[in-house]
């Protein structure tokens, strides 16, 4: 007979529900949130479903590959479109879910989640880490400008050179005029001089990991793309040939228009924004370098800044970020680099 499991998985525990292929509950119960824990739990039960399905979250990747290493039919399913179903029930509880997310496994009815490699895991964790630290600096930089402003003291702006000591230096000046400031001074000034050295350090790394993957040096021959977007875009893919139509993936960075069509009303609205903001910000960064700095003309250069002309900047920078994405996933399918053209007007 037929069994299919469902996981409702929490940081301390699992909820566990096999229903058959009827729809019948053959066991519930718990277990503790670790695979070997998973397994466990099905070999004291003599157990062995066709498929077992947990939601999206925190702890899928690992709890996933897991599962997958000892050998149990294992799929994560999209959280959201889950929820679509799971809130359909009168009660909320665990054993619930776990029930609910079973019956999803025997119907069929859900959404596979793509699970990325460890080593795009490495990728994401190593730009997210650089991104964090800046973001850190940035913060900290902000607060001191805040406070001296208080005292009439304004910071002028500063450059990236020697790690951005010419920041340091002024707040050093700003704490001689007052005691309290010196205190401040003493302990901002080495909490920011290691931040700026970190976040320099994992700079270097991004880069020197960048010039070394052949992907990522192909991806950089589009205008406007550089080690952070290339590193980041193949992080998030992760596997190019999880679409069929190149076009798909401005869909998945949540870059094409929402449509809503019911009876007579057909409208598109603005962009859904699903998927990962963070890619979809850098790529927006990009089109928008391309649109204003990059100064060789290319066909993808000449559409963006005509767009721009005819429909604003802003439309323009998004459309262009989507056609960059089109155009990363084509050339890493292809494995050919960007073709270069001597068009000069836009």
């Amino acid at each position: 007979m037929e069994h299919y499991a469902g996981l409702d998985v929490c940081l301390k525990e699992i909820s566990i529900c096999v229903v058959d292929g009827d729809g019948k509950t053959i066991a519930h119960g718990a277990c503790p949130a670790d695979p070997e824990g998973v397994a466990g739990w099905f070999r004291t039960r003599s157990l062995t479903p066709n498929r077992i399905v947990h939601e999206s979250g925190m702890l899928s990747i690992w709890l996933q590959r897991g599962l997958a290493a000892l050998g149990l039919p294992a799929t994560c399913i999209d959280a959201r479109k889950a929820h679509k179903a799971l809130s359909a029930r009168l009660n909320k509880s665990d054993a619930a879910d776990a029930e609910g997310l079973a019956q999803l496994a025997r119907t069929g009815w859900f959404t596979p989640v793509h699970i990325r490699s460890e080593d795009a895991d490495r990728l994401r964790a190593l730009v997210g880490a650089r991104e964090r630290l800046i973001r850190l600096r940035k913060d900290l930089e902000e607060h001191i400008r805040g406070v001296l402003k208080t005292f009439g003291i304004r910071m002028t702006g500063i450059a990236q050179g020697r790690q951005r000591q010419a920041f340091r230096d002024q707040l050093a000046a700003a704490g001689e005029t007052d005691p309290v400031l010196r205190v401040i001074a003493d302990g901002f000034i080495t909490a920011h001089a290691t931040l700026c050295e970190a976040a320099d350090d994992l700079d270097k790394s991004v880069k020197k990991k960048a010039k070394a993957h052949p992907v990522a040096r192909r991806l950089m021959t589009i205008p406007g793309i550089g080690p952070v977007n290339a590193l980041s875009f193949i992080a998030l893919i992760d596997d190019p040939n999880r679409f069929s139509r190149t076009s798909d993936v401005g869909a998945f960075l949540g870059l094409t228009p929402k449509r809503h069509q019911s009876g007579e009303v057909d409208w598109s609205g603005r962009v859904s924004k699903y998927g990962d903001g963070a890619m979809r910000g850098l790529l927006f960064e990009a089109a928008s370098c391309l649109i204003r700095q990059v100064k060789r003309f290319s066909p993808l250069k000449s559409r963006a800044v005509r767009l721009a002309g005819r429909r604003g900047f802003r439309k323009a920078a998004v459309a262009t970020a989507r056609k960059i994405a089109v155009l990363m996933l084509t050339l890493w399918k292809n494995e050919t680099d960007y073709q270069w053209t001597k068009e000069a007007t836009a």
